[in-house]
């Protein structure tokens, strides 16, 4: 695992948070609500794809074949 993917995980979330809250100042409740959802989703598929390396790495470590 790399430092970097903190970093972008953290970016994601601060800039959703800004968006959102500009968002909500501007009375679009409805929008800021899609922006969040959207930067859940993008970091949980970068969360989903560490884990699917963790697992290769794993696999690879103890030789285990399916």
């Amino acid at each position: 695992m790399d430092i970097s993917v903190i970093f972008k995980l953290a970016a994601i979330g601060i800039i959703v948070t800004v968006v959102c809250q500009i968002l909500k100042k501007s009375d679009r409740d409805d929008v800021a609500t899609i922006v969040s959802i959207v930067g859940l989703v993008m970091v949980l598929s970068i969360a989903v794809s560490m884990i699917g390396e963790l697992f290769t790495l794993i696999q690879s470590i103890f030789g285990v074949t399916i």
